[in-house]
């Protein structure tokens, strides 16, 4: 019983060093099936303005996804802010080491830092906005996409 309970102890302050979950939520592709007219949206607040976030696309795709990269538009509103959009390549494959993100059987996961570095936030709600600009439309073996923040612990 104390093991035990030393363990998960252990277990949560391990896991509790680094970053702090925010928000993360994704949008399933019908037929993994992205079509360019399907725009996940995303919104979020942010209370802490103290502290510094790392700002995340995550891509779930299958292994028969045809491309090493994904160009994404980014749409993002700050509180009180106009919306800025900004074309972003997404490396998910190189032909060294194959997918470069976590996989199970044939599907793969990346999380992509879009924040060069921990970024403060201001107070109030965030906006996301995802969209493929890729030629292929739809662009098929696309599971899912969506926004990961973290707070990072000092």
């Amino acid at each position: 019983m104390k093991s035990c309970f030393l363990f998960l102890l252990l277990s949560f302050l391990l896991a509790s060093c680094g970053t702090l979950d925010v928000f993360e939520k994704a949008v399933t592709f019908n037929k993994h099936e992205w079509k360019t007219s399907e725009k996940p949206s995303f919104t979020f607040t942010i209370k802490d303005t103290s502290a510094l976030y790392n700002i995340f696309v995550v891509i779930r795709h299958d292994d028969a996804y045809h491309y090493n990269n994904l160009w994404l538009n980014v749409g993002t509103q700050a509180p009180k802010d106009t919306i800025v959009s900004q074309q972003m390549e997404i490396t998910l494959a190189n032909n060294t080491k194959g997918w470069l993100g976590s996989g199970i059987d044939d599907v793969f996961e990346q999380r992509i830092k879009i924040t060069r570095s921990p970024i403060p936030l201001k107070q109030g709600d965030y906006h996301f906005t995802l969209q493929h600009i890729m030629r292929e439309d739809p662009l098929p073996f696309v599971l899912s996409a969506g926004i990961r923040v973290e707070k990072v612990q000092p």
